[in-house]
């Protein structure tokens, strides 16, 4: 399993894999891996090439009276969870290698989608997912990207954005054995 840090690193390996003809499955997480995210991990081996597993604590999802500094994190005991699953690579980039300095484009969704529920109550919140998710669309070029069934509201947002900006790639909304954990938005 290899781990990349850099934004070109994952998109030169990315690349190399799609040149070789192989299929690429993104299980996009926020680290602090549980079950729920390793049946992601195996329905993604079941239907694709290459499994890259994206961690990324993404801090443009959480909002002003949110405690991102309090948001757990493992990544020692995540890559051992997934070097037990096989997935092939891990892209686990700091946020500035993210959000350098002076980053300012945005993807937002707007609507009946977002206007409910966590997007109602977390102004701001699905503009932060739809923004990391598309980034991690363009850096890893999947095939397919496997989200938890848990957060149906997320799973209607990244269709829709994935529809409406033409991305190339099939979203799979698979059932998690786990129950949501309050603020564990991906996966």
């Amino acid at each position: 399993m290899q781990v990349f840090n850099t934004v070109n690193e994952m998109q030169n390996w990315c690349t190399d894999q799609k040149n070789q003809g192989k299929t690429i499955g993104l299980v996009p997480t926020m680290g602090y891996l549980h079950e729920g995210h390793l049946s992601l991990v195996r329905e993604a081996r079941r239907q694709t090439d290459v499994v890259v597993v994206s961690i990324f604590v993404n801090p443009i999802q959480f909002g002003a009276n949110e405690d991102l500094d309090k948001y757990p994190r493992d990544l020692s005991k995540d890559l051992e969870m997934l070097e037990k699953e096989k997935a092939d690579a891990v892209f686990a980039p700091a946020a500035a290698e993210m959000y350098p300095p002076g980053y300012n484009s945005f993807v937002e969704i707007e609507g009946q989608v977002t206007a409910k529920l966590c997007g109602a109550s977390r102004p701001g919140h699905f503009k932060g997912v739809a923004t990391v998710v598309a980034k991690l669309f363009n850096i890893c070029q999947p095939n397919r990207a496997f989200f938890g069934q848990k957060d149906a509201q997320q799973v209607l947002v990244i269709e829709k954005m994935v529809r409406e900006l033409n991305f190339p790639l099939q979203i799979v909304s698979a059932h998690s054995k786990r129950k949501r954990r309050p603020g564990h938005e991906f996966a």
